[in-house]
C-alpha cells in the first residue's frame, strides 16, 4: 500500500471516528493493519474505537486528547498505548472489584432460580420449598431459559393458576415464542 493512500485510509478513520461511526472507522483502520501490521496510528484508533463501541464521550475525550499530543510529541503514539492499556487494567480491576457487589445487590431481595433449585432438593418436595420461598423471598429467573424451566415445574407439580399467572404477566415480553406457546399448551393439557 502506498504511502498516499495510507494517509487516505487514516484520514477517512478519523473522519469516520470523529463522527461516531466507530463501527466504519474500526474497518477502515483494519483494513489498514491489514495491509501494514505494525501501524502504530491504526492501532491506537482500533482500540479508540473498540471504547467508542462502549462510551463514544470516553473514546471522544481520548481521541481529542491524542491529536493534541500527537502534534506536540513524537511518542505520542506509545504515550496513546501506554494510556489504553492503563484504562483497560483499571477497568478489568474494577470489573472484578464491582461484579460480586452487583450480585450482591441484585440478589439482596431474592435468590437464583439455580439456588432455589438447590433448596428443592434440599427439601425433597417442590410445594414445600415453593411455598417457603414464595412467603420469604421471591425467585430471581435470568433469561427466558429459567423462566421456561420455572414454569414447566409449576405445571409439573400441579401450580396451574399459579403458571398460568407467570404465563400471562409474561406475554408482553416474549411475544409469540414457540416455547411460551408449548408452554401454554402443556397447561391446556393439564
Amino acid at each position: 500500500m502506498t504511502k498516499t493512500s495510507i494517509s487516505r485510509l487514516l484520514t477517512r478513520a478519523e473522519n469516520q471516528f470523529s463522527l461516531g461511526k466507530y463501527k466504519d472507522a474500526l474497518t477502515t483502520y483494519g483494513l489498514l493493519l491489514k495491509e501494514n501490521p505494525t501501524n502504530k496510528v491504526a492501532k491506537i484508533g482500533v482500540y479508540l474505537c473498540d471504547i467508542g463501541l462502549d462510551s463514544g464521550d470516553e473514546a471522544q475525550a481520548l481521541f481529542d486528547y491524542y491529536q493534541i499530543i500527537k502534534g506536540e510529541d513524537r511518542n505520542a503514539e506509545d504515550a496513546m498505548e501506554s494510556l489504553i492499556l492503563t484504562l483497560d487494567t483499571t477497568n478489568e480491576q474494577l470489573s472484578e472489584i464491582l461484579s460480586p457487589l452487583e450480585d450482591k445487590i441484585e440478589y439482596q431481595d431474592g435468590i437464583r432460580y439455580e439456588d432455589f433449585l438447590k433448596f428443592v432438593d434440599q427439601r425433597g418436595d417442590f410445594n414445600k420449598a415453593f411455598e417457603d420461598v414464595m412467603f420469604s423471598t421471591r425467585v430471581i429467573l435470568k433469561g427466558k431459559e429459567e423462566y421456561v424451566l420455572f414454569i414447566n415445574e409449576l405445571i409439573d407439580r400441579g401450580q396451574h393458576k399459579l403458571a398460568e399467572h407467570f404465563l400471562d404477566s409474561m406475554t408482553n415480553t416474549f411475544g409469540k415464542d414457540q416455547d411460551i406457546y408449548n408452554l401454554y399448551h402443556k397447561l391446556k393439557e393439564n
